[in-house]
C-alpha cells in the first residue's frame, strides 16, 4: 500500500536492544524482497533512511550530509563480492561477501590486501 501511495518508507529493527540478533539484521532485510526491488531495498535501508535521521535536527548524532557519497558528506561504505541489484540475498552472507567496509572514515575490514 505504501508503495501504490508512493509514501517515503525507512526500514529499522529494535535489535539494538537484543544484541543476539545483530547477525540476523541482514536476513531480515532480504526479507523486504517480497515487496520491494534490490533497488528499492538497498536505497531504503541507506538514502531513504539517512534522509528519516536528517530530519531530527540538531538532535541527530550525525551533524553533515548523510546518504550519499560525495565530497564531504559522511558515509560508511561496503564493497561487496557480488551484485545486490540482481541478488538481493548477498548482503545475507556479509561475512563472506562484504570485502572491503570503511566506516567513520577507517577501514575496518579489507579481504582484498
Amino acid at each position: 500500500m505504501a508503495k501504490k501511495l508512493k509514501m517515503k518508507v525507512a526500514w529499522g529493527t529494535d535489535f539494538l536492544f537484543e544484541p543476539s540478533l545483530m547477525d540476523t539484521q541482514n536476513d531480515y532485510i532480504v526479507m523486504l524482497q517480497k515487496w520491494f526491488t534490490p533497488f528499492e531495498i538497498l536505497k531504503m535501508v541507506t538514502h531513504d533512511n539517512a534522509q528519516l535521521l536528517a530530519l531530527s535536527g540538531l538532535r541527530s548524532p550525525y551533524q553533515g550530509k548523510l546518504g550519499v557519497i560525495e565530497e564531504g558528506a559522511l558515509a560508511d561504505m561496503v564493497l561487496i563480492d557480488g551484485t545486490p541489484l540482481e541478488d538481493i540475498e548477498i548482503i545475507a552472507q556479509y561475512q563472506d561477501k562484504f570485502t572491503v567496509i570503511i566506516k567513520d572514515g577507517k577501514i575496518i575490514k579489507n579481504d582484498l590486501e
